[in-house]
């Protein structure tokens, strides 16, 4: 019974924590535009996240010390999959963008066949194919080759793949408290947006007076709320559900981040782009489409 309440409880967690995100690029563009282009707004949001989540570390400090290699480099690499997703948002448009890491359940159950060798039924077989058919529909909706066109897509598409070996990971191995994992998932992320950041765009040598005071506010809702406290229910939720079906509860992001890009930003899609989409998310349910085990008592 507790365990039917924890897999609950982590499930409502993870839809909620992909409402929120379907927000997060806009105080990430908000920098981008203000003070911090590229992906020294990330740079930003990550160290104030990890500064809020030190606290976290040194609570639970014999946790980390005695936890596995695997756990922290597969919760590291989750951040890093994120912080790509989150400088992403500053150079493609936002349902794209999030379209693009919703291959993840794809990617997720190809690792979980060929990696940990973990049995493919034949429905998560044919959602891998619909998911790749909408991806190239999407891709090349505007008669072009089905590829991602610029940095933004393709950021995407690596933070999806990327995610998909993380959370692979975390549910093999995880054995650390939320807010320490939340503190190394931060650390991952800051590391890698340090190495990204120079080679996208040059360090801006001044800002604004008048952009100082926003672009604080800015940083520390994002590192608070995103990366800090959604970032603990997530680590506490993601080692209780399958790898797949994290990413597809994740997909309440898409919803929310397309109205808003297109209410606030006006972006909207194209016919094909939709149609694309629309096989992206149907593989995505086909992930999770309950599964009936064979018994063999009861063959004839």
């Amino acid at each position: 019974m507790d365990s039917h309440r924890n897999t609950s409880l982590a499930t409502l967690i993870v839809i909620a924590t992909g409402a929120l995100w379907g927000f997060y690029w806009l105080p990430v563009r908000q920098l981008a535009q203000i003070a911090l282009p590229g992906a020294w707004g990330t740079v930003a949001i990550v160290s104030a996240a990890i500064i809020m989540l030190i606290p976290f570390a040194i609570k639970n400090r014999r946790n980390l010390a005695d936890a596995s290699p695997m756990a922290l480099a597969s919760i590291a690499l989750g951040g890093v999959a994120f912080m790509l997703y989150s400088v992403a948002f500053v150079y493609g448009r936002v349902a794209i963008i999030i379209l693009l890491f919703f291959l993840t359940p794809v990617w997720s159950t190809l690792i979980g066949r060929y990696v940990m060798g973990w049995p493919t039924p034949r429905l998560r077989i044919a959602a891998i194919a619909i998911g790749l058919i909408g991806l190239a529909i999407m891709l090349g909706a505007n008669g072009e080759v089905p590829l991602p066109q610029g940095t933004g897509e393709w950021l995407a598409l690596l933070s999806g793949l990327l995610w998909s070996f993380a959370t692979t990971g975390i549910r093999a191995k995880a054995d650390l408290e939320p807010g320490a994992a939340s503190f190394v998932f931060a650390s991952g992320a800051c590391a890698g947006a340090l190495v990204l950041a120079p080679i996208l765009e040059p360090l801006p040598v001044s800002i604004s007076v008048e952009a100082i005071w926003p672009a604080i506010g800015w940083i520390i809702a994002a590192g608070g709320l995103w990366w800090g406290a959604s970032m603990v229910g997530l680590m506490w939720a993601a080692p209780r559900l399958d790898p797949a079906r994290v990413g597809i509860l994740l997909m309440s992001e898409v919803l929310i981040g397309t109205i808003s890009a297109a209410i606030i930003a006006g972006e909207h899609l194209e016919v094909f782009e939709i149609i694309g989409g629309g096989l992206v998310l149907c593989a995505g349910v086909l992930e999770v489409w309950p599964i009936r085990q064979h018994n063999p008592s009861e063959s004839k």
